[in-house]
């Protein structure tokens, strides 16, 4: 997958620069040259990447939004374990993938192709790269959430884009996700919340109130979700979201 490729190509060009890629040896020895030690930290630094890499991956996509939405919808629905969790985390994944294929593409043809081609330098590499995903992170980033993880740095205002350093840009659009899916999540919510309450207040008028309401309005709220497409409402108004 282009993404995940052109990330772990991002972080291995910044670490070993132009050097040729390290070869790895697992005796004891002592160290002759300085180059040596720093390529083994080097190593020891891109293992470490590879187990952040998901974690990475997910806070600079539109998978954190995704995944929360869903997960509020099943709530909503009254339905605990239905779909499952790696239906849910699946169905994220691969909308992910499609929601961020253009900007990967950008990254993959501007910056990693070019470099494997050996015609752009590592620094080159690694700032058109990171550019697609960063105007990504920007365009569905609140300015308050941005301007708020300045103000606890206490960082100047940037003057463009290309200012802005990803060490807080990444947490402003995880908050600005966070916020947005809830946000969704709440309007997901009302309609189901409606049937509830009719549900309840039905039973109650008619002196059923040792029957659960959940009973009833449980095969009501799926047959009104099946009627009106929800799955491919909600997946199609989620892709449209992101700016």
């Amino acid at each position: 997958m282009k993404i995940v490729v052109s990330l772990l190509i991002f972080s291995a060009t910044f670490l070993f620069a132009a050097d040729p890629a390290p070869v790895i040896n697992l005796s004891v020895a002592a160290l002759e040259q300085p180059a040596q030690f720093v390529r083994t930290i080097n190593i020891a630094i891109i293992l470490i990447l590879l187990v952040l890499a998901p974690t990475l991956l997910l806070m600079i996509t539109s998978f954190t939004r995704l995944i929360i939405v869903f997960s509020l919808l099943r709530q909503a629905l009254g339905l605990q374990s239905t779909p499952p969790n790696q239906i849910i985390i699946s169905l994220s994944l691969i909308l992910t993938i499609f929601i961020m294929e253009p900007y990967a593409k950008k990254s993959w043809d501007d910056a990693v192709k070019p470099y494997m081609d050996e015609k752009i330098g590592y620094e080159v590499a690694f700032e058109k790269g990171v550019k697609p995903f960063k105007e990504f992170m920007i365009k569905n980033t609140r300015e308050a959430d941005l301007a708020l993880f300045y103000r606890i740095k206490k960082e100047e205002n940037p003057k463009n884009i290309d200012d802005v350093p990803l060490t807080l840009l990444m947490p402003a659009f995880v908050v600005s996700e966070l916020k947005t899916a809830f946000e969704i999540g709440f309007l997901i919510f009302l309609p189901f919340l409606v049937i509830d309450i009719i549900v309840a207040s039905i039973l109650m008028s008619l002196g059923m109130m040792m029957l659960p309401p959940v009973m009833i309005s449980l095969p009501i709220k799926i047959i009104f979700f099946i009627v009106i497409d929800g799955w491919a409402l909600i997946i199609g108004n989620l892709a449209q979201s992101f700016k």
